[in-house]
């Protein structure tokens, strides 16, 4: 038996002789614990989830195993944990994966209303790449080469609020570029580097190898702020596109059913695994700032970000999706 599950037992044992009842944030986790993460091995939130879960299987006294559920625009993945109904897992993910889902799709198989957040983690770089060989080295050459060559040149992206926002701008500058939809957000990058597609847009953990390697070219994050370890690279709304803009927001997210109690305990258990400066470090090097946050500071930031789609879908008349019966 470990450390942290013999101190459980012992502090559960020593209150029953009390005569006090434990409370259910003391007891849990009576099991392993699931982090799903709708993204891919190799993104930002699944190096933060692995990083994480070792330092909570080691306070937990029971292991904290990661499952990836890439594809479907996240739904896969989100899909999957609130279908669950299981108050051991857990959905370890960006916000951006559905903060747009409302106006991406005519009907969503899950509610909103599921997505309790826990606390938040980090703020993953969201990079925009171009490849190396084309002579796209701006957000202004590739939106005026678009203008030029209608329909000519594709672009991907890594989440929902990445897809919304770009497609609205397009829409809205009234141009024609060509999105080329993949399952992986890891391959797009592949892609870049060989020429295949012209403008990615995601992690920064992502195509951060493309770039080291003289494959890929970054000419923008869609992040508020510039990137410590890129300090030349502009934001979008520098480079005259704060249309693009959005934070990578990455955090739990509990079940619903799960007892207000527990999800504090699980909360203040993530902000000081966040907050040890080995996973700091770590997640520097992968395009990730760390920034633990509570349950209400990191609902009021997700509640920010959907209010910013939901004013673009009204200025582009699109309407919200059906909700989830």
């Amino acid at each position: 038996m470990r450390a942290g599950h013999v101190i459980a037992a012992i502090s559960a044992a020593l209150m029953l002789m009390a005569g006090v009842a434990p409370t259910a944030a003391e007891t849990w986790p009576q099991r392993n614990v699931r982090f799903i993460v709708p993204l891919g091995p190799g993104s930002g939130a699944d190096i933060a989830a692995r990083l994480i879960a070792e330092r909570l299987s080691a306070r937990w006294g029971k292991p904290v195993v990661v499952e990836n559920r890439p594809g479907g625009d996240g739904i896969v993945g989100i899909t999957a944990f609130t279908s669950a109904h299981d108050d051991h897992t857990l959905l370890f993910t960006p916000a951006a994966t559905f903060t747009a889902h409302p106006y991406l799709h005519d009907k969503l198989p899950y509610d909103v209303a599921d997505l309790v957040p826990v606390a938040r983690v980090s703020n993953t770089m969201v990079a925009i790449v171009t490849p190396a060989s084309s002579k796209l080295e701006t957000l202004k050459d590739v939106f005026a080469a678009v203008r030029e060559r209608p329909g000519r040149l594709n672009w991907a992206t890594a989440t929902g609020i990445s897809d919304f926002l770009m497609a609205a701008y397009l829409k809205k500058a009234g141009l024609d570029m060509s999105k080329v939809p993949y399952r992986d957000p890891v391959q797009p990058s592949t892609d870049l580097a060989e020429g295949r597609i012209e403008f990615y847009w995601g992690a920064f953990a992502i195509v951060r190898p493309q770039v080291q390697a003289g494959k890929a070219r970054l000419i923008a994050f869609s992040n508020t702020m510039r990137f410590p370890e890129e300090p030349k690279v502009p934001t979008v709304a520098e480079s005259g596109f704060p249309e693009l803009n959005y934070d990578g927001l990455v955090g739990l997210f509990a079940p619903r059913e799960l007892a207000p109690d527990v999800r504090e305990r699980i909360g203040a258990d993530v902000m000081a695994a966040a907050a040890d400066p080995a996973v700091s470090a770590r997640l520097l090097t992968t395009g990730q700032v760390v920034s633990p946050g509570n349950a209400a500071e990191f609902a009021a930031e997700i509640d920010k970000q959907r209010g910013i789609v939901a004013a673009i879908a009204k200025e582009m008349g699109i309407k919200p999706a059906a909700k989830s019966q």
